[in-house]
C-alpha cells in the first residue's frame, strides 16, 4: 500500500524532472536557432554558439538532483 507521502513525493519528483526538461528544451531551442543564424553569418561563431546552446541543459541536471533528493528523502532510493 502506497502512503500519501510517497505518492506526493513521487509526483513532486516527476514535476521537478518534467518542468526542468520543458524549460531546458525551450531555452535550448531558442539558443540553437540564434546560434544557427549567427553561424550562417560568420562561421567562426560555431564554437561559441555550441556552448550557448548547451548551457540550458544544466537545468535538467538540477531537476534530476532535486528529484533524487526528494525520492531518497521518502526512502524510495
Amino acid at each position: 500500500m502506497v502512503t500519501l507521502e510517497v505518492a506526493v513525493a513521487t509526483i513532486g519528483a516527476g514535476l521537478a524532472i518534467g518542468g526542468a526538461g520543458l524549460g531546458s528544451g525551450i531555452g535550448q531551442g531558442i539558443a540553437a536557432a540564434a546560434a544557427a543564424g549567427a553561424t550562417a553569418e560568420d562561421p567562426e561563431f560555431f564554437g561559441r554558439g555550441l556552448v550557448f546552446t548547451v548551457i540550458p541543459e544544466t537545468q535538467v541536471i538540477y531537476g534530476l538532483v532535486i528529484a533524487i533528493l526528494i525520492l531518497s528523502g521518502v526512502g524510495l532510493l
